[in-house]
């Protein structure tokens, strides 16, 4: 794994062709690890913008904190 901190959301499509958002928190451990949990949001999106307005919105995301896979 790197050491390089990950980006908090990820909007990745499912094998239906729906967006979900996953919300990533990273920790790091005394040899200073990052240990990222990844909780994925039971919503579907239409659109990889409903789901980046959805994190915008309930979880006060920024610009430049998504990924996309």
């Amino acid at each position: 794994m790197s050491r390089e901190p990950v980006t908090p959301y990820l909007i990745a499509r499912d094998e239906e062709g729906a967006f979900r958002l996953t919300i990533r928190e990273t920790r790091y451990n005394s040899q200073a690890y990052p240990i990222v949990t990844a909780t994925m949001v039971d919503e579907s999106f239409k659109t990889a913008t409903a789901a980046r307005t959805h994190a915008k919105e309930n979880y006060g995301a920024l610009a430049g904190e998504f990924a996309t896979k």
